[in-house]
């Protein structure tokens, strides 16, 4: 009569005992709708040490279910929306997950929605996503190679200055062979070692100031067509220019410019750094990630195809992880790969985040949780508490390896962490976001910014955060001693929102804050 039934499919342990505990009945799927749930028993055991006395006994509730079978759930917890019909829901159900909501949950859709922002809305994505394109579009394939060149060309501007000034302090230089055992080395398969090209000619540099200029007119003034950037520049012209980039930034070849030239090149940078957001943060490696654009936690079709059909030479330029994530440096890379898949339209390409804020020269990722419990109007509530997640290998551009790159705990699991690793790095590769306050207060930059809500997202040097990508479901299994509190606590919390705060607006939330309501 109060309508207290619900149904729960999958690894939710916990979200059973806090419906249990408001009194709640459930009903049981059939065995074969049920997902074979991880961490047997441990999240219920977490939630009875901070809740006392909170969950039933498990025969009563047998009891209680069968009583129910037949009856209508009117709250749903399910770990993802397929299992859903919506057509089919009454207006008093309550369910954890809305229609549509691939538009921003997956790489492709938050590719193809944030692309059309400025549309709706004055935001620039450029300011805090870095740029992707969708492979399956012709248009925005042909985009990225247009973009992937522009970004060769500033790239060998940003390298000939820094070698013209002596490799400062922080340049990072392409590894010997024989640097260490089962690292992916970056080397162009055309030489056999690094350091063995003469100069080369002040004509690449110049050739790589006309692109920048021609580039920076356009964004400019936009009334310029795009196919007339770079007139005189045929599909061969490129490969040559590329080659010679590949072999500046990968090999150590040093590329010769005139006075004249360094100033031309520094004064065009700055000035480019006006109209690029992201010129600081895209480095000058070029690298870029390639992902499967519907999946999460690393998961994706390619798995056991990474590097097929490639000249084994060539494979040193990307890391591939076995769910099918690729960090590559190469062009011709991306699009042989992206090419090779059975559903082109399934990969997005973006780029990658060469000047991330690292701790103790380890590369991390936060995972940020929010709420929508309305979309009209559109309400937002926002979870005070985050985690850190860290990679199990110092951070390296010479070397793309995921266990470097790749923050994803699902992937990390299968690394050991790196020998000299720091120790105060976690060894279970997770940090509160606690830890990461008292870690900016004692290096000095306790101001660290957090504006992305509810996302997986990544530090620049200077503290800007950059989207990474929106989880439909994140995962609730207690990977480590932190993610064991807070999974526990933020499920508590969202049942105090979603249920608790519908009948009580004056009950309390628990960490949830109520930050936007249209």
């Amino acid at each position: 009569q109060e309508k207290k039934i619900f149904v729960v499919q999958g690894p939710y342990p916990i979200i059973r005992s806090l419906l249990w505990s408001r009194g709640w009945v459930e009903k049981k799927l059939p065995r074969a709708s049920r997902q074979l749930e991880q961490h047997p028993g441990t999240q219920e055991k977490q939630l009875q040490e901070e809740e006392d006395g909170e969950g039933d006994d498990d025969a009563e509730q047998g009891e209680a279910s069968h009583l129910v079978r037949d009856q209508v759930p009117y709250f749903i917890w399910t770990n993802h929306c397929g299992a859903i019909n919506y057509r089919q829901l009454q207006q008093d159900q309550v369910v954890n997950h809305y229609a549509g909501v691939r538009a921003f949950t997956t790489k492709e859709g938050l590719c193809l929605n944030l692309r059309n922002l400025p549309w709706c809305n004055q935001a620039d994505p450029d300011t805090f996503f870095p740029r992707c394109y969708r492979l399956g579009s012709a248009d925005e394939r042909q985009a990225f190679i247009e973009d992937f060149r522009l970004t060769a060309a500033r790239s060998l501007l940003k390298v000939a200055l820094e070698r013209a000034e002596d490799a400062p302090a922080g340049t990072e230089q392409p590894p010997k062979r024989g640097e260490g055992p089962g690292e992916s080395h970056v080397s162009h398969p055309m030489s056999p070692t690094a350091g063995q090209h003469p100069p080369l000619t002040p004509q690449l540099v110049e050739k790589a100031l006309q692109l920048c200029r021609k580039h920076l007119g356009s964004l400019e003034h936009q009334d310029i067509d795009r196919d007339t950037l770079s007139p005189h520049m045929t599909g061969t012209d490129w490969d040559r220019f590329l080659r010679d980039y590949y072999s500046v930034v990968h090999e150590g070849a040093v590329p010769v410019l005139s006075g004249a030239q360094r100033e031309q090149s520094q004064a065009l940078l700055q000035h480019m750094a006006g109209q690029l957001p992201q010129l600081d943060m895209e480095g000058h490696h070029n690298i870029w990630i390639l992902k499967p654009g519907a999946k999460s936690c690393g998961r994706g079709e390619a798995g056991g195809k990474q590097g097929q059909g490639l000249p084994a030479g060539k494979r040193s330029h990307c890391h591939c992880v076995p769910p099918g994530i690729t960090c590559t440096a190469q062009l011709e890379e991306v699009l042989r790969l992206a090419g090779g898949c059975t559903a082109p339209s399934a990969w997005v390409v973006q780029k990658y985040v060469e000047r991330p804020l690292l701790i103790f020269s380890t590369k991390f990722d936060i995972r940020q949780w929010f709420l929508v419990t309305n979309w009209n109007p559109l309400t937002v509530w926002f979870y005070r508490e985050s985690y850190l997640r860290f990679c199990s290998r110092p951070f390296s551009l010479c070397h793309l390896d995921p266990a470097r790159h790749l923050c994803n705990v699902s992937i990390q699991k299968r690394y050991q962490s790196a020998r000299g690793r720091h120790p105060q790095l976690p060894p279970d590769q997770i940090w509160s976001c606690w830890q990461l306050q008292a870690y900016l207060a004692q290096v000095g930059q306790a101001g660290g910014r957090r504006h992305l809500y509810g996302a997986d997202f990544v530090f620049g040097e200077d503290c800007q955060p950059w989207l990474l990508e929106i989880n439909a479901s994140p995962t609730m299994a207690p990977s480590s001693a932190v993610t064991r509190r807070l999974c526990a606590r933020v499920q508590r919390d969202t049942l105090r929102v979603v249920l608790d705060h519908r009948d009580d607006p004056t009950c309390p939330t628990g960490a949830f804050e109520l930050i936007y309501k249209d």
